[in-house]
């Protein structure tokens, strides 16, 4: 008979950490939250110190009732949610829910889902840390604060459906930001030069730096020609050659912010895939005889520090597979931002000698390529520096200064097992110049004459997106991926060829927050907020001083946008259908969840209805049309329209075919490369087809019942 109940998050996790426990203990999934401020109103009281009102979610109260029962039946309860303020909360929640006591000794962090880390969590029981839940509360009821009062103004005074955020109005400001700037820039010419010489050793290119001891800077091409006209019959000489050794340290391994910029250049994963995979690598993955193992540590973290024991590790893996050469002479320790929090190690594997190659058969693609990014990063992170023989040469013809440059790589170092990617291809490398000697002269094979044109700050990418955040301290790392997922889900910006353009409405409510509620959209200012979140964790602020703080301008602004913004007109496109109840035209309008079609002659009639989309394909249980529909979460899937009677649905669109394997309906899907392939919906079967193949035309198709309008 089990005498302890230990508490997690998820069932992936509850199933690794049973394997590890055994009998005495019994151990359950929460399924993440289980109480949060209503849906229905604000939840908050402003009049007595801001305090919030929980209550169940909706949809959660068996899980409750089931996790009563089995805390009766033990004599101690543990909470092991995630080791961060979420899973602080979700421990806190739990103790209110159970009725236990957060004063005592139930609660332990589990920073790696193996087994010595399982055992070596319980002998560190500790209370519910007050601290962390309250910076957690004071995170929440801002963000109820913003999201419930500005919002709804944002509906009457734009339109209906759209949201402000404190952390997403600064991230919308940011891509507008730059978009402003790059709409105000103006490119300017410039040239270089660029001369071809021959040596005794061979050929190579030099640069021009510099005309009559000045620096070379040239605006037009008739600017190249004049001094090309004065370099009729100079001779070049090497007046100098330098040669040096350059040393290029490793990157620290994986931080939160680090992965998904990382995994976004390499990968191209979104920040909300990145995390949901590292997610399935931290809980635990059945590894055939080896049973279920936590593959990496904790996903979300700010710090760079690592355990002595996983050093030590390191350290033989790579004296065993490289030599000794290749560790450095004194183990490797990485400085940390200022605003870090080192309550967890960085982003690792629990074992590094689990390679990718031992463990690539028992994990999904997606998987795989994750591991084996935080495994690389991490090893390489321990490694010896990669070592280059640098050369510069320095050249003179007539009145003119050339300079060419080359290296060679001596040593490999950490580059044997990874180099960090880059968002934008570098512009030019050097290259390996021939044996040159002082007074040298050198033959000219031809000018090279380019023109170029000063660009534009680039656009975000995910990445640097995600970069600026940390950087300018808005938002937490665990939060980039909602962050980034919200603002498109609203409309305000697109994605286009993996870079953020805002939409005309994203400026619009961008404009109106900065001169109706600039520190909503003020960096410093939300920076500022997160600062003092985290003295908050720390100890050193109260939660409610925070708020009130922020409210007390907050609701000064609210009430002077109220009376000084105006109305828009509200703008909708009408249709050539007529409402059934008056007669006038139906419009296409907005709403919180997605477009939908009303009529015309709003207030006077309310009559409205769902906007379906066609998407060409029969429902395969009744043969009505499948249509484009939209979750309460914003996410796209495909119904039948005659819901409800046929409640058929598809999170992926189908195509209206069926697998010849197994008589399922195929979907599309895309790849990360954006190409689109097919695959079969049934889960056990989950055959791939290439969606240009010839033989997807043998395929039986769905029989067509009614006509598709």
């Amino acid at each position: 008979m089990a005498d302890t109940l230990v508490i997690v998050e998820s069932p992936a996790k509850a199933k690794t950490i049973a394997r590890y426990l055994g009998r005495k203990y019994t151990v359950k999934a929460s399924m993440g939250h289980l109480r949060d401020l209503p849906k229905s109103r604000l939840g908050v009281d402003i009049e007595h110190q801001f305090e919030p009102t929980y209550i169940t979610i909706r949809g959660k109260g068996e899980i409750v009732k089931e996790l009563r029962d089995a805390a009766k039946k033990v004599k101690n309860v543990i909470l092991a949610s995630d080791p961060d303020r979420e899973g602080e909360a979700i421990a806190w929640h739990l103790t209110q829910l159970l009725k236990l006591d957060p004063k005592t000794k139930c609660r332990i962090e589990l920073h790696e889902i193996t087994e010595p880390g399982v055992k070596e969590a319980l002998e560190h029981v500790r209370s519910i840390d007050a601290d962390l839940v309250g910076a957690q509360q004071g995170r929440r009821v801002l963000d109820r604060l913003v999201g419930y009062e500005l919002s709804p103004l944002l509906w009457r005074k734009i339109q209906r459906g759209l949201s402000a955020g404190r952390v997403q109005s600064a991230a919308v400001r940011l891509i507008c930001d730059r978009e402003a700037e790059i709409i105000a820039f103006v490119p300017q010419e410039y040239w270089t030069i660029d001369a071809k010489l021959k040596a005794k050793g061979g050929a190579f290119v030099a640069r021009l730096t510099a005309v009559d001891g000045e620096h070379a800077s040239f605006s037009s091409r008739a600017q190249v020609d004049a001094l090309l006209n004065r370099l009729d019959d100079v001779s070049f000489t090497v007046a100098e050659v330098k040669q040096g050794t350059r040393l290029r340290n490793p990157q620290p391994p994986f931080t939160t912010s680090t992965l998904q910029q990382e995994a976004a250049r390499k990968l191209h994963f979104r920040a909300r895939r990145t995390m949901s995979v590292a997610q399935q690598l931290y809980e635990g993955l059945e590894l055939g005889k080896d049973g279920t193992v936590g593959l990496i540590t904790y996903m979300r973290t700010d710090s760079t520090r690592i355990s002595d024991v996983a050093a030590k590790e390191a350290d033989t893996y790579i004296r065993d597979n490289f030599g000794n050469s290749f560790v450095p002479d004194k183990p490797r320790r990485y400085s940390m931002a200022q605003r870090a929090q080192d309550a967890h190690e960085a982003i690792r594997p629990t074992s590094v000698m689990r390679t990718p190659e031992k463990v690539a058969s028992f994990l999904n693609k997606e998987q795989q390529r994750l591991y084996e990014l935080i495994w690389k990063r991490f090893v390489a992170s321990q490694m010896a520096s990669a070592v280059y023989d640098t050369v510069t040469v320095n050249i003179v013809a007539g009145p003119t200064e050339w300079k060419a440059n080359g290296s060679t790589l001596r040593f490999a170092g950490y580059t044997a097992v990874y180099e960090e990617g880059e968002d934008e291809p570098a512009n030019g490398k050097e290259s390996q110049l021939p044996p040159l000697e002082k007074g040298e002269t050198l033959g000219l094979k031809a000018y090279d004459p380019q023109q170029h044109f000063t660009e534009a700050p680039p656009r975000y990418t995910e990445a640097r997106l995600i970069k600026a955040l940390e950087e300018l301290g808005i938002g937490r790392p665990s939060t980039y991926a909602t962050i980034i997922d919200t603002i498109q889900r609203r409309g305000y910006v697109t994605l286009e060829q993996r870079r953020f353009i805002p939409t005309p409405l994203g400026e619009k409510v961008n404009e109106l927050l900065k001169e109706y509620f600039p520190e909503i959209v003020d960096i410093d200012f939300t920076a500022k907020v997160e600062a003092r979140l985290d003295q908050v964790a720390e100890g050193a602020l109260d939660w409610h001083q925070v708020v009130a703080d922020f409210w007390e301008e907050f609701s000064q602004r609210l009430a002077v946008a109220e009376r000084a913004i105006p109305k828009e007109p509200e703008s909708f496109e009408l249709t050539d259908e007529a409402c059934p109840k008056c007669g006038k035209p139906l419009a296409v309008k907005h709403g919180r969840f997605g477009d939908f079609l009303a009529c015309s002659g709003f207030p006077d009639c309310r009559f409205t209805k769902p906007l379906l989309i066609s998407i060409g394909v029969p429902c395969p249980q009744c043969g009505a049309p499948l249509v484009e529909r939209q979750s309460r979460k914003g996410r796209r899937f495909y119904g039948c329209s005659n819901y409800p009677q046929c409640r058929q649905v598809f999170w992926d669109r189908p195509v209206g075919k069926r697998c010849a394997h197994c008589g399922s309906w195929i979907v599309e899907k895309k790849g990360r490369n954006g190409n689109l392939h097919w695959v079969c919906s049934n889960r056990e079967c989950a055959r791939q087809y290439d969606a240009d193949d010839p033989e997807l035309d043998d395929l039986p198709r769905l029989e067509e019942k009614v006509a598709i309008p």
